[in-house]
C-alpha cells in the first residue's frame, strides 16, 4: 500500500528546477501523483503530493533537503493519506472576472464557506484589459457541494451576489 508525501518548495526561479526535483522523486522509486508549479514574480512555487512505499518515501525525504539547498529552495514535507471523498458531493466550476480591486478572493470565499461548501482550487490572475489596459482579475474555483444543496437556488444567489459585486460569473457543473 502507498503512503504519500506532501512536498512544497519556494525559491528563486531557474531553468532545471523541476527537472532537479522529478530526478529525485524517481531516484527515490517514488511517482508524483498530484502537482501544481507555477512561478510568482521572480520566485518558484511547487506544491506536489507524492506516493511510494514508506521506504522509497523515507528515501526521498532524506535527499530532498540537500536537493532544496543546491537549487536554494525552502522545503517543506509532510506525510498524509490520501484523499477520500463523500459521495455525494458534487464538482462545479466557478469562473470570475472583474476589474481589480482588494477582497474580491475574501467575498467569494466567505460566500461559499457560509454555505457549507468546500473550495477544492482556487487560481487567480491579473493582467490589463485589451485597449484599455485598466487592471483587471480572474478567479476560477472548483467547488465541491453538497448532494442536498439546491443547486438552482444556489446559483441564483451566486448571480446575484456577483451582481451586486460587479462581478462576472459563470457557475457550471464540471464535465468529466
Amino acid at each position: 500500500m502507498d503512503s504519500f508525501l506532501v512536498i512544497t518548495a519556494l525559491g528563486e526561479d531557474r531553468p532545471g528546477i523541476i527537472n532537479r526535483l522529478a530526478a529525485a522523486v524517481s531516484d527515490a522509486g517514488c511517482n508524483v501523483v498530484d502537482s501544481r508549479m507555477t512561478v510568482l514574480g521572480g520566485e518558484f512555487a511547487i506544491i506536489q503530493m507524492v506516493g511510494g512505499r514508506w521506504d522509497a518515501l523515507a528515501k526521498l525525504e532524506t535527499a530532498l533537503p540537500g536537493i532544496g539547498d543546491e537549487l536554494g529552495l525552502h522545503i517543506h514535507l509532510k506525510r498524509t493519506q490520501d484523499r477520500t471523498r463523500a459521495a455525494d458531493l458534487l464538482p462545479y466550476a466557478v469562473e470570475v472576472v472583474a476589474m481589480d480591486h482588494p477582497g474580491i478572493v475574501h467575498q467569494l470565499a466567505q460566500f461559499f464557506s457560509a454555505r457549507g461548501i468546500n473550495i477544492r482550487d482556487l487560481s487567480t490572475s491579473r493582467y490589463p484589459a485589451a485597449h484599455t489596459g485598466t487592471p483587471m482579475f480572474a478567479v476560477n474555483i472548483l467547488l465541491e457541494i453538497p448532494g442536498n444543496t439546491q443547486i438552482a437556488v444556489m446559483r441564483e444567489e451566486f448571480l446575484d451576489f456577483c451582481d451586486q459585486m460587479n462581478l462576472d460569473a459563470v457557475f457550471e457543473p464540471v464535465k468529466h
